[in-house]
């Protein structure tokens, strides 16, 4: 009925029989085989019904836009033919990540070749073995300790510095481990990516999301701290609890993972850990870790003193970078004289060292992070004795193993893009907020943060989004007489949790693509989980409306 009101001329009505047909071949279609075979629909074919609802959107609602806090009408944009454009829009949108996964593929396949990582989880899984002998050990359950352990690594750093497209670099470490272990890809997938973005969530000092919406609200910078370390301690216990019976659960029955089909891909390729390993020292080792060793020689001469952000703190290291270098020149060194293999993953350890201080310390982002990665590619390549026509190929077969992981995200981005164009991303925002008049102080906050939840659904960029909400919301709860800090957090929680389940989130996509999980199975997995995180979120936010807490 909407498209026949906006269907007013021939062009208009040209555009809806296409939009009509469209429809019906791509989905009605595709629903009748659907019932036949009773599968989970295509991770593509699910972007593209997201992708249809949203240009349908367009159709039925206004246009809209804020100029400054005030809210105008403007004229709609209705997406019918656009829906294919917006996928190649996507694709230049998301092309930063794309470009990441294809060079993390590359370089890590160039890294496996040398069954460097192979080592790794073979020497690490005999470690836990002799653990287990231990009765106190034994009664906790190594893996169980493992999976908390790597859990607040990450949480730490997603609630510390925002991490989360690094996340994509660590699944293709963690899921193997996580299969050799007994456990499943969805395991090896909470254990990085998860556990980030629950600590994304609980953003301690994440200078992306409260950093930026405390800037936008006119409040101190990471003040109310101390109830937001009290949220991120209880968020995190329920997260660990939940992956830890899933996990368990997997351990006992590996048929009860909806992956157990699809991990066929990763035990296959574990299997290969079994078989015997010839370590050896080539020249080719000694020659790339002299000429490692130069690189950093020159870093450390251009790079002496690190200034370290963590929040609102501003720490002035002197000497981070020649101290880190000099400790890989030592390990480095020990490590070639036992077998390339170790030397590899010594490579492999101090870029994930130098990941993080280049974060922390220099703000490096995607592009600097795919060259460390890229540079990690190069030198084990040439460790290992690789010619350049060997590596070149090794490199784009790890690309291609990606690819698919790559497409899904560009397509992911057209979603964005298809509301971005349509004009109703304010709308949709607009229509939100005026649910909030005329309530109490909490059901106030619960609305923001039921708005907040949906918008990034829609716009998973957080600090886009603090600057798109924060100027609307923080006045709004000045009239009521809510909290600045209470709509932060209401920010905070809806901002953090949904990033989890969004296909517009490239990042998930990404890692769903990298650990080969179809984003229907993730979703399945993963809603009931959302629906008690998004429970717990709001009891959390009750106290920074009924109690008197530092910073609110």
């Amino acid at each position: 009925m909407s498209l026949i009101v906006h269907c007013k001329g021939k062009n208009d009505f040209d555009s809806c029989k296409f939009f009509i047909i469209i429809f019906y071949v791509t989905f009605v279609k595709q629903n009748d085989k659907m019932k036949k075979k009773r599968s989970i629909p295509h991770t593509y074919v699910i972007i593209f019904a997201i992708i249809f609802i949203c240009a349908l959107l367009t159709w039925i609602l206004p246009g809209g836009t804020y100029n400054g806090a005030q809210f105008i009408h403007i004229d709609s944009h209705p997406q019918s033919w656009q829906i294919f454009q917006a996928l190649f829009k996507g694709f230049v949108r998301q092309s930063g990540i794309i470009a990441f996964i294809l060079i993390i593929g590359g370089a890590f396949w160039v890294v496996n070749s040398s069954k460097a990582i192979d080592v790794g989880i073979v020497s690490f899984l005999n470690r836990l073995k002799r653990l287990e002998r231990s009765k106190w050990v034994g009664k906790i359950g190594v893996g169980n300790m493992v999976i908390v352990m790597v859990m607040l690594m990450f949480s730490l750093f997603g609630a510390i510095f925002g991490m989360s497209e690094e996340t994509i670099a660590f699944t293709i470490i963690l899921v193997p481990l996580a299969i050799s272990m007994g456990y499943d890809s969805i395991t090896g997938v909470c254990m990085v990516y998860l556990a980030a973005h629950v600590g994304f969530a609980g953003a301690i000092l994440n200078p992306f999301t409260i950093g930026i919406a405390q800037g936008m609200a006119g409040i101190p910078l990471f003040s109310g701290i101390e109830f937001r370390m009290i949220c991120w301690v209880i968020i995190n216990i329920v997260a660990i609890v939940f992956v830890l019976r899933y996990a368990q659960k997997v351990k006992k029955n590996p048929k009860s993972s909806p992956m157990y089909e699809e991990d066929v891909y990763w035990r296959e390729r574990n299997k290969e850990q079994g078989s015997e390993v010839v370590y050896h020292k080539p020249l080719s080792a000694w020659i790339s870790y002299g000429l490692t060793v130069l690189a950093l020689l020159f870093f450390s001469i251009l790079y002496p003193h690190t200034t370290v952000k963590i929040g609102n703190t501003i720490m002035d290291i002197p000497w981070l970078i020649p101290v880190i270098s000099l400790s890989f020149a030592v390990i480095a060194a020990l490590c070639v004289r036992k077998s390339v293999h170790f030397f590899v993953l010594t490579v492999l350890g101090y870029t994930i060292i130098f990941l993080i201080v280049g974060v922390l310390g220099y703000g490096w982002y995607l592009e600097e992070i795919a060259a460390l990665f890229l540079a990690m590619g190069l030198i084990s390549g040439l460790a290992i004795g690789d010619s350049g026509n060997l590596l070149s190929q090794k490199f784009i077969d790890g690309a291609k193993d990606l690819l698919s992981a790559a497409l899904v995200v560009g397509l992911a981005g057209g979603i964005i893009v298809i509301l971005e164009d349509g004009k109703i991303v304010d709308t949709i925002l607009y229509k939100m907020s005026q649910a909030m008049e005329g309530a109490g102080k909490i059901a106030t906050v619960g609305v923001m943060y039921v708005i907040q939840t949906c918008i990034n659904i829609i716009l998973p960029s957080g600090s886009a989004k603090a600057a798109l909400t924060m100027p609307i919301m923080a006045p709004f709860s000045d009239l009521i007489g809510l909290s600045r800090q209470a709509t932060v957090m209401a920010f905070q929680f809806g901002d953090g949790f949904t990033n989890m389940i969004t296909p517009t989130s490239g990042v998930l996509i990404g890692v769903l693509g990298i650990a080969r999980i179809p984003y229907g199975k993730w979703f399945k997995w993963i809603w009931k989980f959302m629906l008690l995180l998004l429970l717990l979120g709001f009891l959390l936010l009750i106290p920074t409306v009924t109690m008197q807490l530092n910073g609110f």
